[in-house]
């Protein structure tokens, strides 16, 4: 006669599948910690401006300055922002002509001429013409009524494009530079505006 076959108490079936679970999920863990291990500091997020731009771009990178992102040559002299137009990028420089740092950013639709200002008003946090909570607003120059002011987005974020037809002077950068940009652009400091 036959033994009839036994059946597993179903904790044991649970008790079974679980440890077989954790067994996985320890063996993806080894294997993903022997993978690459990318990472990306604060300054490398982007964030905003004074008002939205149209030319939204790739997450702004360093805030030290690369050899290829040297302070352009017509720039002046002595402790001031300098803004290129083109590279959309601005520095920090010291007295000595040093930069200090470098910050890549996303202008709005509204350029400022190319030539010399003075940092004429700050304000700690303001909406910015497209809605978003901004901060360290450092405004330098006006065109047709539209004010050009460097800033950034409290929460981080990189502006969206901008409605069409939309006059924006906002000059946005990632968080940490923003605060960097504040620290250095005091009320009075010298910018320059470079192609």
């Amino acid at each position: 006669m036959p033994v009839p076959a036994r059946r597993l108490p179903s904790w044991a079936w649970v008790t079974g599948l679980t440890a077989g679970a954790i067994a996985v999920v320890v063996a993806l863990t080894a294997q993903a910690e022997k993978g690459p291990h990318p990472t990306a500091s604060a300054a490398d997020r982007p964030n905003a401006s004074a008002s939205a731009s149209a030319k939204p771009s790739a997450t702004p990178k360093p805030s030290a300055t690369p050899k290829a992102a040297k302070v352009p040559d017509s720039s002046g002299a002595g402790r001031r922002i300098v803004y290129s137009l083109g590279q959309h990028r601005l520095w920090l420089v010291d007295a000595d002509d040093t930069a200090r740092r470098t910050i890549t950013v996303w202008p709005g639709t509204v350029d400022p001429v190319v030539g010399s200002y003075t940092v004429s008003l700050r304000k700690d946090a303001i909406t910015g013409s497209d809605g978003v909570a901004i901060e360290h607003v450092v405004y330098f120059s006006a065109v047709s009524g539209v004010n050009i002011a460097f800033s950034n987005a409290v929460d981080g974020s990189s502006p969206p494009p901008a409605a069409a037809g939309a006059r924006t002077g906002g000059i946005r950068m990632a968080k940490a530079d923003g605060t960097a940009l504040w620290a250095f652009g005091e009320t009075g400091t010298k910018v320059r505006v470079v192609e």
